[in-house]
């Protein structure tokens, strides 16, 4: 079997998908899931970069708040897009 070097077309998949942003969204989703007074099991984490998305819905309009400041905590967050929606 021979091996050759890996050549890309414009960026390589590291450049697409950084190994940080996996990091980033575990980060996120475990800092919401100790916060007091929220219920995140229905929250998902996306980041694209330094952004945060937060969708889901949760009970109150007070932890779709405190979801997006847990979020704001988390060091390598530069933005949170909140689209958590009251159920």
């Amino acid at each position: 079997m021979i091996f050759k070097e890996r050549t890309f077309y414009g960026k390589t998949p590291e450049e697409f998908f950084p190994q940080d942003q996996a990091d980033l969204e575990t980060r996120v989703a475990n800092c919401l899931a100790t916060v007091s007074g929220l219920d995140a099991s229905d929250v998902s984490v996306v980041s694209k970069g330094n952004t945060i998305l937060l969708t889901g819905t949760v009970s109150t309009i007070e932890e779709v708040e405190r979801a997006e400041e847990a979020a704001r905590t988390v060091e390598g967050v530069a933005e949170i897009v909140n689209r958590i929606a009251v159920a």
